[in-house]
């Protein structure tokens, strides 16, 4: 029986930072992990350059059931103090579109610091470790099996992170250990994640795969603003991945083709001055030609301008500002860059991320109901999160 102050379970990037914050407060902590490496996720983050975090951090960049839960551990470790802390190990970095912040290197450097800093802490670390069994103690704290070893602790993190990308160790073993205490979890699913199409719409727009497009996509609940790209499968790009979020099976989603434009009033313009330009050539300055014409009846499209009554402008406007299409599905936890659903806030104090109901027991990153945007969101997460369970685990 190997005795300690604390375990994490999980060497990502919740259970790095919160292992490494535990022990800078003098507390014996001990991580184990089922993979024979540390950090695989974080390795892969931001395309191998990792990106980290983000200029601009806010609640609003989250979605959960419990839409407040982020804020406290957002608030008392910010995306300054991870910059903070990446600046202090010389880590070159630079910032892409909408605040996002990078590697200049590669996202080893990330792990890197993190490692480095468990080390300093005296964090010790096992590898090729499965949890068999979790036992509670009354006043002893949590008995842990794994193969023929036994491991006490005080405190135990749960930071194994959600079902994305099978391939990096991904594993329901937080949620059941969240049901083997009674705690509720919402039905996890994947987010981040591509669109995939209907047969009849996959057949009309698989040709236009590597086309990507500027514009707006929504529904009833968000809207965001980035490139869509076709694909074999269906829809993908930043702007898809933001949404998938916030898309439920069976629902559709709308696109605003031409968000800078208004058809319904610029069409009308254009009649009087290119009244014989076809309506196609007129779109193809705003929008890829083939993409125009799979969005448009080609008799439409291939009309002049001045042949447009205003029946007809009406009907253009609408297909190209409030294109609606129902995704068959999405591409699963296999692409997906996060999980959405998880561990429920309302059962885990803000503060410390320990559960209300089992003293000891704590959940971070991604394993909660707490899902980021894309740029940095949910590896904002994993620090926050991670930093705030490290101060009282």
């Amino acid at each position: 029986m190997q005795t300690t102050d604390v375990i994490v379970v999980g060497a990502g990037a919740s259970g790095l930072m919160c292992a490494a914050a535990a022990g800078r407060r003098d507390r014996r902590v001990l991580v184990l992990e089922q993979a024979r490496k540390p950090g695989a996720k974080v390795l892969m983050a931001g395309g191998g350059r990792c990106n980290f975090t983000n200029y601009d951090v806010s609640a609003d960049n989250y979605s959960s059931h419990n839409p407040h839960f982020c804020k406290s551990a957002l608030s008392r470790y910010t995306q300054w103090d991870f910059l903070d802390l990446v600046g202090r190990y010389g880590i070159a970095w630079h910032e892409r579109d909408h605040g996002q912040l990078f590697c200049d290197e590669s996202s080893r450097d990330i792990l890197d610091l993190l490692l480095r800093e468990c080390d300093q802490a005296g964090v010790q670390m096992r590898f090729k470790r499965s949890i068999e069994t979790i036992e509670r103690i009354e006043g002893e704290g949590f008995r842990l099996g794994a193969g023929d070893e036994r491991y006490q602790c005080r405190s135990l993190v749960i930071a194994t992170g959600g079902l994305s990308i099978p391939t990096s160790g991904a594993s329901p073993f937080g949620y059941r250990v969240a049901q083997q205490f009674g705690i509720k979890v919402w039905q996890p699913a994947p987010a981040l994640v591509p669109l995939t199409l209907q047969p009849d719409d996959l057949a009309r727009f698989a040709p236009l795969a590597g086309i990507a497009v500027d514009c707006v996509v929504s529904n009833e609940r968000k809207r965001f603003r980035e490139n869509l790209l076709f694909t074999h499968r269906g829809l993908s790009g930043p702007v898809i991945l933001q949404i998938s979020t916030y898309w439920r099976a069976g629902e559709a989603i709308q696109i605003d083709w031409l968000p800078d434009e208004d058809l319904l009033q610029g069409l009308p313009e254009l009649q009087q001055r290119h009244p014989k330009q076809l309506l196609r050539t007129t779109l193809s300055r705003h929008l890829p030609a083939r993409l125009a014409g799979a969005l448009l009846p080609q008799n439409l499209a291939e009309q002049p301008l001045n042949r447009l009554g205003s029946k007809e402008i009406v009907q253009v406007a609408q297909l190209l500002h409030h294109w609606s299409i129902r995704p068959n599905g999405t591409e699963g936890y296999r692409t997906a860059e996060v999980t959405r659903g998880g561990v429920d806030c309302d059962a885990v104090s803000s503060k410390t991320m320990e559960c209300v109901s089992v003293p000891g027991l704590y959940f971070i990153g991604e394993l909660l109901d707490v899902t980021g945007w894309l740029g940095g969101y949910n590896l904002q997460w994993a620090w926050s999160s991670g930093w705030c369970a490290g101060q009282y685990a």
